[in-house]
C-alpha cells in the first residue's frame, strides 16, 4: 500500500497527532507538579522524581517487546489498545491516594503509551504516500515540540490554579478523540502469525532497565556495591539477549536491520544527539540560576526557543528530505546545533533572556533538521513487515538517549561541572559526532 487516500489521510494524520501530542504532553506535564505533588503527601523531592522515573523506565523496557507484538497482532489494534490503557491509568492517577497506587498507575500508564508509540511510526509511514514520508514525518516532529513547549505551560497554569490530580486528566480529551478517530480512520495494516517469544521480551526488558536503572544509580552517587552489581547484570543481560537476537527469524531486538549500514549509522548518530540535547537542556537550568541569576520564569523563556525553533524547521527538513539525501541534511542540522551548543558554552558574563533564547534557538533550528530525515531514513530502510520494529527503535533510542543524558548531567552535578560550562561543550561533542555519522551514510548512496 501507498498511503491512504484523502480525505481518509487527514482523518488519520488528525488521530495520530491527537495521540502523539496526548503522550507527550502526559510524559512532561507531572515534572512541573513534582514539588507540589511532594509536599502534598509529604514525602521528600527524590521519592516525587519516581513518578518520572518509573514512567521512563517502563518506556524504554517495554516499547521493543511491544512493536514486535504489534507487528504481529496489527498496527491499527495495537496502537488503539494502547490508547484505551494510557486513558484508563491516567484516570486511575487522578483517584491514586498515595504515592504507591500513584506510582503503579504511571507505571501501567507507561505501558500504554509504550504500545502506542511503539507503532506509531510504522502507521505513519502506511499514512502517507511513500514519496511523503518525509513531509509525514517532519509534521509529527512538530506535533512533538509543540506538545513538549505546551507543557511546561499548561502544568503551570493547573498547579496554580486546581488540584494536582488534574494533571493527569487534562489531556484525556485528546486522547479519547484519538481513540474515536482513529477507530474509523488508521489504516489496517494486518499483522503475521509468527509467535514472539516471551523469553525474549522479558530479556530485552532485563537489559534495558538494569543497565540504565545501574548507571542512574551510580550518577545519584548510590550504594556502589549495589550500583555495580545492577549494572553488571544489566550488561550480562544485553550479552545473552543480543546473542539469542542473532539467531531469530523476527527478532525483538531489529538486529536484522541494525546489520544495515545506513540504519545503524543513523541509530548511532541520533543516540549522541539526543544525549547531546539531553545534556545541556536538563543542565542549563542550574547554570542560569545559580551563575546568572535568573528567575524560573525567566529560565522557561529563554529555554523555550529550543522546540519552537525545531517546529519551524522539522517541516522543512521533511520536504526537503523527499528530494534531498538525509545524511546532507542530518550533517548541515549537526553543524549548525554543534554552533550554537559552543555558542552556549561562551556565554558572556551579564548574559540576558536574549543572549540565551537566541543561542537556544540555534541549537534547535539543528535539531529540526537532523531528527525527521534520521527518522525517515530508518522507517525506509526497513520493509513494511519490519516498519512497527523500526519504529519501536527509533522511539527505544530516543529514550535511551535521554536517560542516558540525564545520568550524565547527574554525574556532572556530583563533581560540581554540572551547572558551568562543561556540559555544554560535551554536547558541542556529541553533536559533532552525530554529524560525522549523518555524513558517513552518503558512501552508501541512500
Amino acid at each position: 500500500m501507498d498511503g491512504l487516500d484523502k480525505p481518509k489521510r487527514y482523518l488519520a494524520i488528525f488521530a495520530i497527532s491527537c495521540g502523539t501530542a496526548l503522550m507527550v504532553m502526559d510524559g512532561a506535564l507531572p515534572n512541573v507538579a513534582l514539588p507540589t505533588i511532594a509536599r502534598e503527601m509529604n514525602i521528600d523531592s527524590s521519592s516525587a522524581i519516581m513518578i518520572v522515573s518509573v514512567y521512563q523506565l517502563v518506556l524504554v523496557m517495554t516499547l521493543l517487546p511491544l512493536s514486535a507484538l504489534g507487528s504481529r497482532i496489527g498496527l491499527r489494534k495495537m496502537y488503539q489498545l494502547g490508547l484505551c490503557v494510557f486513558i484508563g491509568s491516567a484516570l486511575l492517577c487522578f483517584l491514586a491516594p498515595n504515592l504507591p497506587l500513584l506510582l503503579a498507575a504511571r507505571a501501567l500508564q507507561a505501558l500504554g503509551a509504550a504500545a502506542a508509540l511503539s507503532v506509531g511510526s510504522a502507521l505513519v509511514r502506511a499514512i502517507y504516500p511513500f514519496n511523503q514520508l518525509g513531509r509525514g514525518l517532519g509534521f509529527n516532529t512538530i506535533i512533538v515540540a509543540s506538545a513538549a513547549a505546551v507543557a511546561p505551560i499548561l502544568g503551570g497554569y493547573i498547579v496554580s490554579v486546581v488540584d494536582w490530580h488534574w494533571i493527569f486528566v487534562a489531556t484525556v480529551p485528546l486522547g479519547l478523540l484519538a481513540l474515536v478517530v482513529g477507530q474509523r480512520a488508521l489504516p489496517d495494516v494486518e499483522g503475521h502469525d509468527q509467535p514472539i517469544s516471551p523469553l525474549g521480551a522479558l530479556l530485552c526488558a532485563l537489559a534495558f532497565g538494569l543497565t540504565i536503572s545501574g548507571l542512574l544509580a551510580l550518577a545519584r552517587g548510590d550504594h556502589l556495591p549495589t550500583s555495580l552489581t545492577v549494572l553488571i547484570l544489566g550488561a550480562l543481560a544485553t550479552v545473552v539477549f543480543v546473542r539469542r537476537e542473532l539467531t531469530q527469524a523476527l527478532p525483538i531486538l531489529p538486529v536484522d536491520l541494525l546489520a544495515d549500514r545506513v540504519v545503524a549509522l543513523s541509530i548511532v548518530g541520533a543516540q549522541f544527539a539526543f544525549i547531546g540535547s539531553m545534556t545541556f537542556i536538563l543542565s542549563l537550568p542550574f547554570r542560569l540560576q545559580e551563575h546568572f541569576g535568573f528567575l524560573p520564569s525567566e529560565v522557561g523563556a529563554a529555554i523555550a526557543p529550543f522546540p519552537l525553533a525545531m517546529m519551524v524547521t522539522a517541516p522543512l527538513a521533511g520536504m526537503l528530505s523527499d528530494r534531498y539525501h538525509p545524511g546532507i541534511l542530518g550533517g548541515i542540522g549537526m553543524a549548525i546545533a554543534t554552533a550554537g551548543m559552543l555558542l552556549l558554552a561562551l556565554i558572556p558574563e551579564g548574559a540576558t533572556q536574549i543572549d540565551i533564547a537566541w543561542r537556544m534557538a540555534v541549537c534547535g533550528a539543528g535539531y529540526g533538521l537532523f531528527l525527521s530525515p534520521n527518522a525517515k531514513l530508518v522507517i525506509s530502510a526497513a520493509p513494511i513487515a519490519r516498519a512497527a520494529s523500526a519504529g519501536g527503535l527509533i522511539s527505544t533510542n530516543r529514550l535511551a538517549g535521554q536517560a542516558l543524558g540525564a545520568a550524565l548531567v547527574a554525574a556532572l552535578l556530583a563533581t560540581g561541572h554540572g551547572s558551568d560550562s562543561s556540559p555544554a561543550v560535551i554536547g558541542a561533542v556529541l553533536t559533532f559526532l552525530a554529524g560525522i555519522c549523518s555524513i558517513a551514510r552518503l558512501s552508501n548512496g541512500r
